[in-house]
């Protein structure tokens, strides 16, 4: 197996620039949903519940996020080694290691998991519950932002080679073919 490309997204963009970036679509992922679902739910009235259900709404998302890239895992049976650890005594990072090795069509699907579990039925309940759709389409327009990276690493694996695996060393992707 030879290495065809290594992916690592911090190292070629930049934490400081994929927070920026990713906070940015989450915004504006936000602004382009707002205006069409309000004009739907026009008539409807808002119920609020106060700031701190969307606080803890809004701190539950990442653990949510990170747990639902292990959904497609479990269904294909991969072995994985799970890493948390709280920074700062407050945050919980979440680290995952395959230990097996991926094919292209697992690896994107994995990726996608949190965009087809958690914001499309976003989406949907926030058209279905008028009362609650601001509510929704923030917790969509946050794993929106959250998934800017998973989109990157998704746009690198749909430009790889057809037959090719997958690999993650814990600072990011080689994707490896055959010769």
């Amino acid at each position: 197996m030879n290495c065809w490309k290594t992916v690592n997204v911090q190292r070629e963009i930049g934490i400081n620039r994929i927070y920026l970036i990713s906070f940015l679509v989450g915004l504006l992922s936000f602004i382009l949903l707002y205006l069409p679902f309000s004009i739907v739910h026009q008539t409807s009235n808002v119920k609020d519940h106060g700031i701190f259900p969307l606080l803890i709404g809004l701190l539950l998302l990442p653990v949510v996020h990170k747990f639902v890239h292990f959904i497609p895992l479990l269904l294909t049976n991969r072995t994985f080694k799970f890493n948390c650890r709280l920074h700062k005594k407050t945050f919980p990072i979440i680290k995952v290691l395959l230990r097996a090795k991926m094919s292209k069509r697992t690896s994107i699907i994995t990726l996608l998991a949190p965009t087809i579990f958690l914001t499309i039925p976003g989406l949907v309940a926030s058209y279905f519950f008028g009362e609650y759709f601001v509510y929704f389409l923030i917790i969509s327009a946050v794993n929106i932002g959250l998934s800017y990276t998973d989109f990157i690493y998704t746009g690198q694996f749909i430009r790889a080679p057809r037959k090719c695996i997958v690999v993650n060393d814990g600072t990011g992707y080689d994707i490896l073919i055959s010769r």
